[in-house]
C-alpha cells in the first residue's frame, strides 16, 4: 500500500512549551489559525519564535496593495481586482469578476528559495496599475510579506522620504510591521533577506 501525503499528520512540539502544530494538508510549514467570521480576523501563533498574532485577515499596505491570509470559505472583498496566492492549499470564495488570479506554492520555511520573488513582485506592481491586488499566504505574515516587501522596494527603489535616508529594507520591515502586524516577517530568513536590500 502506498503512503500518501494526505495520510500523514506531522506533529512538532516545542520542548520549552506545551505548544504543538500539525500539518495534514500537504504543507509541512502550516500553522494552526482560528478565524472569527464576525470580525474577520486571523489569530494564532506563528511557528517562527512562537510569535502570537491577531490581525484583520487583510490589510492595506500601499496604493492598490493589500496583504493578508486566507482560509477556505472566506469571501474575497469585492474591491480586490487581482489575487496573488502564495498558499494554494486554501482558497477564497470569489463572488465577483477579478482581472487575474495567480497561484504559486511557497513555504514559510527558512530554506524557501527566493527565485520567484522578483517576478512575483513585478507582476504585483503591474497589476496594481489596474486595481487593488491582494497578495496572500496562510496568515499573511511571512510569504506575503516577502512578496509585498519586494513590490514596495521595486516601486520605491532610489527614492527618499523628505528629510530621511533612502528607502531600504529596514524601512520596509518597519512599514509592514506597522501596517500588517508586529509579527510580519517573523521568519528570520525572510526578515534578513528584506533587511539586506540597500
Amino acid at each position: 500500500m502506498a503512503l500518501r501525503t494526505e495520510d500523514i499528520t506531522l506533529v512538532v512540539t516545542d520542548p520549552t512549551t506545551t505548544r504543538e502544530w500539525r500539518a495534514s494538508n500537504g504543507d509541512h510549514t502550516a500553522i494552526d489559525i482560528t478565524t472569527d467570521p464576525q470580525t474577520q480576523r486571523l489569530s494564532g501563533v506563528a511557528r517562527h519564535g512562537w510569535t502570537p498574532f491577531d490581525m484583520p485577515y487583510i490589510s492595506e499596505i500601499g496604493h492598490n496593495l493589500w496583504q493578508g491570509g486566507c482560509e477556505t470559505g472566506l469571501v474575497l472583498p469585492k474591491h480586490i481586482k487581482h489575487l496573488v496566492s502564495l498558499y494554494p492549499w486554501e482558497r477564497y470564495t470569489i463572488n465577483h469578476d477579478v482581472l487575474s488570479e495567480t497561484y504559486v506554492q511557497m513555504y514559510d520555511a527558512e530554506d524557501q528559495g527566493y527565485e520567484q520573488v522578483d517576478a512575483l513582485a513585478r507582476w504585483v506592481n503591474l497589476c496594481r496599475e489596474s486595481g487593488p491586488v491582494l497578495v496572500h499566504c496562510q496568515a499573511g505574515l511571512n510569504r506575503s510579506s516577502l512578496v509585498a516587501a519586494k513590490a514596495l522596494y521595486l516601486e520605491w527603489q532610489g527614492q527618499e522620504l523628505p528629510g530621511a535616508d533612502p528607502i531600504d529594507g529596514d524601512f520596509i520591515v518597519s512599514l509592514l510591521r506597522d501596517k500588517r502586524s508586529p509579527a510580519a516577517l517573523c521568519n528570520p530568513a525572510f526578515e534578513a533577506e528584506v533587511r539586506s536590500w540597500a
